[in-house]
């Protein structure tokens, strides 16, 4: 299943990256894509764990930027 969400509070290009990165280590997730500049953020994962998917996305987003709010589209 794909999923899209609004990703602000991102300081730079290379904070999306290394989240980008440490998202994709997250069991259940098949892609992640994090784009700086529209401030967007696409997931592919398993639709039966959704839940439980997005909340360790959250809270491995809170851990590494805890500024960053994120809203799903």
């Amino acid at each position: 299943m794909k999923c899209k969400f609004k990703i602000k509070g991102l300081d730079c290009a290379n904070c999306a990256a290394e989240l980008e990165r440490e998202i994709k280590k997250v069991e259940g997730i098949e892609e992640a894509v994090i784009s700086f500049m529209t401030e967007r953020m696409e997931l592919e994962y398993d639709e039966t764990r959704k839940e439980e998917i997005l909340q360790k996305v959250k809270k491995l987003i809170k851990k590494e930027e805890p500024d960053v709010t994120l809203e799903e589209i």
